[in-house]
């Protein structure tokens, strides 16, 4: 039998970070390299194994918040199908799409996935509607990439917080988009090609599986799409997903900056409009979105006289009562905010 000790001083006598690390200097040009990683909040002994993007990985994939996304809603809430798409299968999609066009590109793949896998740590219950109502009753605003950099950096291990590398914390940061036009102002402020592979993997994820699950709630129908945006991007999901991923690749390739050509730029950017049109901003005023919102303001008044109420892994939380609250809320799953809703009422 083996002993532990022997174990241990193996693995690091074999340096198997070192070598990943020495592989690296392979990579782009343009491509981020983990031994020259900005560092962790806290300093760390390196691990003997996996890279400080590879660790980080590690700790989103066995984080409380990142087991939650699965019962968080992506479009549409609580819905009863098994097959709509929830917070945890879009980050996954996002993921593997991001991974395809990293590698294709010759990046640092484990860099992209571990932004991938934490950039919607922070969703609220019920979406974007959770989102919206937090933002108006937080006294310094919600937005949910700035939560997920607080899930990360403090939430995570009572105070602790995962202490993931500067890198991956900008890419989580910088990764959301509001309402701007792909590609458009601000899209570049990520500071890492990497992270923004992850932003615009996201908006391909989220502009063909949304359009699955719409049909399948019979908002929109396939007939309804543009022409010609089937035209251009393809009549399927994964045509258009390929059509979009070569795309990026193909422009992106030798440049450091992500980017996309004209013609299929603009065919991306009119269907996430006509999902805007059709699906999503039609979405917020369902009776499912109303009830949505009246459970988070409801939860909200009902805590904020109930300090007590919260649970006690906030205690160690120096934030004011009303953060506490937010923090709180905003990492239910939609389940648990609607079973807890239905106990304050009675």
């Amino acid at each position: 039998m083996i002993c532990r000790e022997h174990d241990d001083s193996m693995v690091k006598e074999l340096n198997i970070r070192g070598q990943t690390e020495k592989r690296e200097e392979d990579l782009s040009p343009y491509a981020t390299k983990s031994k020259f990683s900005r560092g962790r909040l806290r300093w760390e002994e390196p691990c003997p194994i996996r890279t400080c993007f590879q660790r980080d990985r590690d700790r989103i994939i066995h984080c409380n918040a990142f087991r939650r996304l699965k019962r968080k809603t992506q479009v549409f809430i609580a819905p009863l199908g098994d097959h709509y798409v929830t917070r945890l299968t879009h980050t996954l999609e996002v993921s593997q799409i991001a991974r395809t066009i990293a590698r294709a590109l010759n990046l640092n793949e484990d860099l992209t996935e571990a932004i991938a896998l934490g950039h919607d740590l922070g969703h609220t219950p019920f979406g974007h509607i959770g989102e919206e109502v937090l933002n108006e009753l937080c006294p310094d605003g919600f937005r949910h990439n700035e939560q997920s950099l607080r899930v990360v950096d403090l939430l995570e291990k009572e105070g602790q917080g995962l202490n993931l590398t500067w890198e991956v914390r900008d890419g989580i940061l910088k990764h959301s988009k509001g309402q701007i036009e792909i590609l458009g102002e601000g899209w570049g402020d990520v500071s890492t090609l990497e992270g923004q592979v992850c932003k615009v993997a996201d908006i391909v994820a989220y502009i063909n599986h949304d359009i699955d699950d719409a049909i399948r709630a019979n908002m929109i129908r396939e007939s309804d799409l543009p022409q010609f945006i089937i035209k251009i991007l393809g009549a399927t999901r994964s045509q258009r997903i390929n059509t979009l991923v070569c795309d990026i690749v193909s422009d992106s390739w030798a440049k450091p900056l992500i980017g996309m050509s004209p013609e299929v730029l603009n065919a991306a950017n009119q269907l996430r409009a006509f999902l805007f049109d059709n699906v999503y901003n039609p979405s917020l005023a369902s009776e499912e979105a109303i009830r949505a919102r009246k459970t988070v303001r409801s939860l909200y008044f009902y805590l904020l006289g109930r300090e007590d109420k919260l649970l006690q892994e906030f205690a160690y939380l120096d934030s004011s009562k009303e953060r506490k609250i937010i923090d709180y809320i905003a990492g239910m799953t939609d389940q648990y905010a609607l079973r807890l809703a239905e106990e304050i009422s009675r």
